[in-house]
């Protein structure tokens, strides 16, 4: 059986409760939760699959435990591997980069090899501009979370997200 690596980093908790969300859903499949803050990314070569989860801080930036860790994963070798994004933003106070740091990492993976998976539709959420919109823009390269404004949409979303995850992972 295929293990799933999720790895995350959380500054207030909110992208740690959606990460243990997602493992929650996860049935059949072993997981393995990584919390980039103490263990860092190195781990992630060893996952053929992954889910990566990232916030949007301020004007677009990233996390601080993944901009800490940055340099490190843009050395990561992600060809063969199928990973899954998940984002965290917020669309009213920050709509002009929402989920900036999502787009980020999939320009980071895609640059280094990755199979991106499981894309978003845009309905349902109201924002400015996003650098994690895909190509023809009617989607996000990943989960898209504001707990801001929709954390009542968050356990709905989680659900219909994963098993296009698992599929795509072929799982």
């Amino acid at each position: 059986m295929s293990k799933i690596g999720l790895f995350y980093a959380s500054t207030t908790g909110n992208t740690e409760s959606v990460a243990e969300q997602i493992a929650g859903v996860i049935e059949g499949v072993e997981l393995e939760l990584h919390d980039i803050a103490t263990e860092g990314v190195e781990s992630i070569a060893d996952y053929d699959r992954l889910i990566l989860g990232i916030s949007t801080w301020d004007f677009g930036e990233l996390q601080e435990d993944w901009d800490a860790e940055w340099e490190v994963l843009s050395r990561i070798d992600f060809s063969g591997r199928k990973v899954a994004l998940f984002g965290l933003g917020d669309q009213i106070g920050y709509g002009e980069w929402f989920l900036d740091a999502m787009g980020m990492l999939a320009e980071l993976v895609k640059a280094q090899g990755g199979e991106l998976v499981a894309p978003w539709p845009i309905t349902g959420y109201e924002f400015d501009a996003s650098r994690a919109l895909t190509e023809a823009g009617d989607s996000f390269v990943g989960l898209a979370i504001d707990e801001d404004a929709q954390a009542g949409e968050t356990s709905s979303r989680i659900e219909r997200w994963v098993p296009q995850v698992l599929s795509a992972f072929g799982l």
